[in-house]
């Protein structure tokens, strides 16, 4: 993702992704502009970062094994402070969109997805994901990853998805494939991390893409 901000905030992609499910609920505000609204599941829900997210938000994500293929996120306490911060504003701008995953039974964030602009108007947006190891594999990727598409789409009015990530993230590859992403080529040498040069896979999923899949998963009545 391209960086907007000194803290480096740009934490991309998924553990996991699957098709959508029918088990979530979003509370919704007047405005995501003035307050992000309360999405949740059976499993998790996402509510907006808040500044003492930092300290959980640190242990979570700087570590090497989440970090890889990522931009570094701040390493500090005081550095995810900062980035909260700096989310809050954007959001009150209406550029930008971050949310903490919270587990069920749980009150600290295990991890972040997030939704920024890329045109006036968030006609086109990107969206990233980063969720600390211990939680890989349990199935809360999948929830978060539907809600966050309903958001984006029904809450926001995105008409355009897009997600970048390294051609070496397999895993992060093949989770926007199972979701139904559309792969639209190739980034020549567009991430750098540790001074190397990456390749990326451009991913994109339209509002009526999304409405398809979800209209496919809707229970039938014979």
């Amino acid at each position: 993702m391209t960086k907007k901000t000194p803290y480096q905030p740009e934490l991309e992609r998924a553990e996991a992704m699957a098709a959508p499910s029918s088990m979530t609920t979003v509370v919704s505000t007047s405005d995501w502009r003035e307050k992000l609204p309360l999405l949740g599941g059976p499993r998790i829900q996402l509510r907006e970062v808040r500044v003492e997210d930092a300290a959980s938000l640190l242990s979570m994500l700087a570590t090497d094994e989440v970090a890889r293929f990522i931009t570094p996120p701040p390493t500090t306490i005081e550095g995810f402070e900062r980035f909260i911060e700096w989310a809050l504003s954007e959001r009150r701008r209406g550029e930008y969109a971050c949310f903490a995953v919270v587990p069920e039974g749980m009150d600290t964030a295990v991890g972040i997805f997030q939704v920024r602009s890329i045109e006036p108007g968030f006609g086109t947006a990107e969206w990233g994901f980063a969720i600390g190891s211990a939680f890989w594999g349990t199935g809360l990727f999948v929830e978060g990853a539907r809600m966050i598409l309903n958001f984006a789409f029904d809450v926001v009015g995105v008409h355009r998805l897009e997600a970048r990530a390294a051609v070496a993230n397999g895993r992060g590859n093949g989770a926007l494939r199972k979701i139904g992403a559309v792969q639209e080529g190739l980034l020549r040498r567009s991430f750098t991390r540790n001074g190397v040069y990456h390749d990326q896979v451009l991913w994109s999923i339209l509002a009526e893409d999304w409405q398809f899949m979800r209209f496919q998963q809707r229970p039938r009545v014979h």
